[in-house]
């Protein structure tokens, strides 16, 4: 079953129909419809409890939908665990990045997936060698190559955790607050790493709550209120306080209150 595509636009990557899903009565997603191209940055916003997070969890799989369709390159997805979305070429940076503070890059990188050699031992070379590689695509300037990751930097840390993601073939990218608790440099880096990133066309959802960071990072803004989406708009099109007031009052700047 085919997704039509958005007039004079290309399939999307990601296309979330009618999603839906409740706790114990509370509809924490209700209805939302969302989607993603080749090569963007949406942001995911709203308050606590606004369903965005929810809402990403059932595209990463780690929740099963009530209801609702995904489609993947046009494609209807079937995807009820994080391996069925793995299968789909989607990975989830979280904000604790998920990494092994003892390991160093490489072996944070293959963690799980070791590279082996004919016979049946780790290979350390083949993997610094595959490490360095993804590295110089992502992160020219990163050298620390041995170094635990406990002992790297934020943004160093978060170059780590994408290359995995990219070095496994991922094609859509949700993010959770990547800049968060970053410096200026930091942060820079980071936006550096989502360029990269979408000129290899690869397509990213970024859930966060710094409505600065997501003018600087994303091509859309897609904004939740009590479970509904208000509205997704252009960001180079809306200012930060036509962003705010739909977070806190629901307001979308073309349709008013929703």
């Amino acid at each position: 079953m085919n997704a039509p595509a958005t007039p004079g636009r290309a399939t999307p990557l990601v296309e979330m129909r009618d999603m839906r899903k409740s706790f114990g009565g509370i509809h924490a997603v209700n209805g939302v419809t969302m989607d993603l191209y080749p090569g963007e940055v949406v942001g995911v916003l709203g308050h606590n409890g606004a369903g965005k997070s929810v809402l990403m969890k059932m595209l990463s799989g780690a929740y099963r939908r009530d209801s609702g369709e995904i489609y993947i390159n046009g494609e209807l997805a079937h995807i009820n665990s994080p391996r069925d979305a793995r299968r789909y070429n989607i990975e989830t940076i979280y904000q604790t990045l998920a990494l092994a503070d003892n390991l160093d890059a490489a072996s944070n990188l293959f963690l799980g997936r070791e590279l082996v050699n004919p016979m049946g031992l780790m290979n350390d070379a083949a993997m610094e060698a595959e490490t360095r590689k993804i590295m110089s695509q992502l992160n020219p300037n990163f050298q620390r190559f041995h170094t635990p990751v406990a002992g790297l930097s934020g943004g160093q840390r978060q170059s780590v955790a994408i290359s995995r993601a990219v070095y496994f073939n991922a094609r859509i990218l949700i993010m959770d607050e990547p800049t968060a608790a970053l410096g200026v440099e930091e942060t820079a880096m980071v936006a550096r790493l989502i360029e990269q990133l979408k000129a290899q066309g690869i397509g990213i959802f970024l859930i966060d709550h710094d409505i600065h960071a997501v003018k600087q990072l994303c091509d859309r803004a897609s904004v939740m209120k009590n479970g509904r989406l208000v509205g997704t708009v252009k960001v180079d099109e809306v200012t930060e306080d036509d962003i705010l007031g739909m977070i806190i009052l629901g307001k979308n700047p073309e349709k008013g209150l929703v």
